[in-house]
């Protein structure tokens, strides 16, 4: 383990190589029932037994966990370092996303987010660089895996991605960065078949995963691309849109007009699910993001609230009365159906994997955005245990790191979150955070997010 510096240390409850936490519920990602009334032993940060009767060795500092429950460090799989910027000139339409490089890995990490996958990047050089301080001990943070910038074809809605010019640029653009040391790619909206297809083709030779937020190809030409994910689900795929054009992205209004008037039984959504499972290919929830557009869903909290820069504040806000005054919005049936697409992919055999998505309008913030989605997969229909495996090992494994991270077992680094309750009972209680470990390391999540309020935004 690194020696952490001052800065890390003044966030730090426990260092201790040899911790015990006692009397405490233990969630372990599975997705098998809660245990009681147990203690999981913690020694030089890894996980060293687990059960009803472990021994205590003399020396160990003790938690008493007594009415609350241990589950994994969430595996926040869409998890941006980036966030919207409050615009200057809202007329121009400006579309700026800066690297919260301050504030967000520390709201990762006191949201119980142990490990997060970028997932398309603004800054891919501020990610890679935060990656090295937080995993030197410099300053506090999630685990990182670091997606590589945008593959973004002609069409771009931010100056902040490089449009693609052809496949030869596609597969230099994924060649340069897997060199610098990107551990995936996310394909974007406007990307060509011919790009995709020679980016895959890249990256699969050094056994790196692309995923997609696409919709100038629908999910079934991406599957059959080999692409390994597809981010958001039915929201951002345009194969059911109607005149729909090869390498084309329809009106996304419309596409999402359309999903509205779709059910998850209607043959061709049936026939896709079949199709995403058949080539192994997972699916990214972001419910939080979408259900921000949802008029008068989403909860105003007062700690996303809190996090914010004034001004980033008072824009959401303003956005937020707008989107409450929608009327006759396709959101509703829009967000119904994701839920209901999520539930009928893992039920016949899909990896469902989980993220929060910090872009929108700008109301999901970091590690309470991830707390929300599993919140919200208990609501499309998921028990919470189940819930909890979607947000952890499942990620683990999609990444190949569930050897190590994922879920509570012996062998395994202590990432774990001890909240006040019992999410298996009442899934709002993973909220309640109260201890966040990462490789042993027990953090206070109150000093994290003294430290962030006010800055989202900004920093």
């Amino acid at each position: 383990m690194p020696v952490l510096s001052p800065q890390v240390q003044a966030y730090v409850v426990h260092a201790e190589p040899l911790l015990a936490i006692t009397h405490v519920r233990v969630i372990d990602g599975h997705g098998t029932r809660a245990n009681e009334n147990q203690t999981v032993l913690l020694r030089d940060g890894r996980i060293a037994a687990v059960g009803r009767h472990v021994k205590l060795p003399a020396g160990v500092t003790v938690v008493d966990g007594s009415g609350q429950t241990l589950i994994p460090g969430l595996v926040g799989m869409h998890d941006h370092m980036f966030y919207p910027a409050p615009k200057v000139n809202p007329a121009a339409k400006e579309a700026i996303y800066p690297e919260q490089a301050s504030s967000f890995p520390k709201l990762y990490l006191a949201g119980g987010v142990t490990t997060i996958r970028t997932t398309g990047s603004t800054e891919p050089y501020t990610d890679l660089e935060l990656k090295k301080a937080i995993d030197a001990g410099r300053i506090p943070g999630p685990k990182m895996h670091t997606t590589g910038p945008y593959l973004e074809g002609k069409g771009s809605f931010t100056p902040q991605m490089h449009e693609l010019v052809d496949a030869d640029d596609a597969r230099n653009t994924v060649n340069y960065w897997m060199d610098e040391g990107a551990t995936s790619f996310k394909a974007y909206m406007h990307i060509t078949r011919a790009e995709l297809s020679a980016a895959i083709a890249a990256a699969h030779a050094k056994g790196i995963k692309v995923t997609g937020h696409l919709c100038s190809i629908g999910f079934t030409e991406a599957a059959d691309l080999g692409i390994d994910d597809l981010e958001h689900g039915l929201f951002v795929d345009t194969e059911f849109t109607a005149g729909k054009q090869p390498d084309v992205c329809p009106d996304t209004k419309a596409a999402v007009a359309h999903m509205a008037t779709l059910s998850v039984d209607d043959p061709e959504i049936r026939g896709l699910i079949r199709h995403l499972v058949a080539k192994h290919v997972a699916v990214t929830s972001t419910l939080p993001v979408f259900e921000t557009f949802v008029p008068g869903r989403a909860p105003q909290d007062a700690r996303v609230l809190d996090a914010m820069l004034p001004q980033t504040r008072a824009e959401y806000l303003k956005t937020r009365e707008r989107v409450a005054a929608t009327k006759n919005s396709p959101w509703p049936q829009a967000f119904q159906l994701e839920m209901a697409f999520e539930r009928a992919f893992v039920k016949a055999g899909g990896t469902l994997l989980a993220g929060l998505d910090p872009t929108g309008y700008g109301g999901v913030i970091a590690g309470y955005g991830d707390q929300r989605e599993v919140e919200l997969l208990v609501e499309a229909g998921f028990t919470p245990v189940q819930a909890i495996r979607i947000a952890t090992l499942n990620g683990a494994r999609f990444m190949g790191a569930d050897k190590e991270i994922g879920s509570i077992d012996v062998g395994k680094a202590a990432d774990l979150v001890l909240v006040k309750g019992n999410p298996a009972k009442n899934i709002k209680d993973i909220e309640n955070v109260s201890l966040v470990f990462k490789d042993g390391v027990g953090y206070d999540p109150a000093k994290l997010v003294k430290a962030a309020d006010g800055t989202v935004g900004l920093r």
